[in-house]
């Protein structure tokens, strides 16, 4: 079982479906301000990365990683950046060549795996733009020294990463009675905890399956890549997310690393 493509297909099915949130391409209003200078992007639920930490984005190669859907590539491309995107899922690159070719926006887009970025040499960006995907794979360190690799000194790495705490809690408990339940031990790999009657049916339906890492394997592996941590945050879910666990802890990290 290659979680990878069930993944790919899960992504696919979300677009399809309509209804995930991360699925939703911007809108040409959205377009016209940020070409005005009135523009947010996210790498977590609610709060919107600060200004203060990109460099100048007119001209700035940028590399999207793992971020289809239509949403930050746009945003990038309207400020002036140059602007690559790499993802899995071919239906969420469609929305971003959508919204390209409807705002004339330059996006090099690219289906592959973030964990292989051979198709690009080194030093090759000043930014990379990494939005919470890091759940979706068994593997981070293959992505971070990547990522090390194709940025260019003093390059910028980007990314946001679900608490891996959150992950202890049973889903169903807290879908069907909006209550907090401790059931899994960390670090959390769903398919693994599944039976075989469920995983099938999970597959079926083309759900996507998760993995909670550590914080070892996260700020750790970006360290051991070679980074250097510059600034953190937390997130908590919004208030319109059903999920009570809101009211307890965040349930996003976001880090902003550099190349030295």
């Amino acid at each position: 079982m290659k979680i990878f493509n069930l993944n790919k297909d899960a992504w696919d099915h979300a677009v399809d479906e309509g209804d995930n949130p991360y699925t939703d391409a911007v809108s040409p209003e959205e377009i016209v301000k940020a070409k005005q200078g009135d523009w947010s992007v996210c790498l977590s639920d609610c709060k919107p990365v600060p200004h203060t930490w990109f460099p100048e984005l007119n001209g700035l190669n940028v590399l999207c990683l793992a971020s289809g859907g239509g949403q930050q590539a746009p945003i990038f491309a309207a400020l002036g950046a140059e602007v690559t995107l790499l993802d899995a899922s071919p239906m969420q690159l469609a929305q971003d060549e959508y919204v390209a070719k409807r705002e004339y926006l330059n996006i090099g887009i690219i289906e592959g795996d973030m964990a292989d970025l051979s198709a690009f040499g080194d030093d090759n960006f000043e930014l990379i733009f990494n939005p919470p995907s890091t759940m979706f794979v068994p593997e981070l360190e293959p992505i971070w020294s990547e990522c090390y690799r194709v940025l260019s000194a003093g390059g910028l790495l980007m990314t946001g990463f679900m608490n891996p705490d959150e992950f202890v809690f049973d889903d169903i408990a807290i879908d069907e009675k909006g209550v907090l339940e401790l059931k899994h031990s960390l670090p959390y790999v769903e398919h693994e905890t599944l039976s075989k009657e469920v995983l099938e049916q999970r597959i079926q339906n083309k759900d996507m399956f998760h993995f909670s890492h550590t914080m070892e394997t996260q700020l750790g592996g970006i360290l051991k890549a070679g980074f250097v941590l510059t600034d953190f945050y937390e997130d908590r879910r919004s208030e319109e997310d059903s999920n009570p666990i809101r009211h307890y802890m965040p349930s996003y990290h976001v880090a902003r690393a550099q190349k030295i």
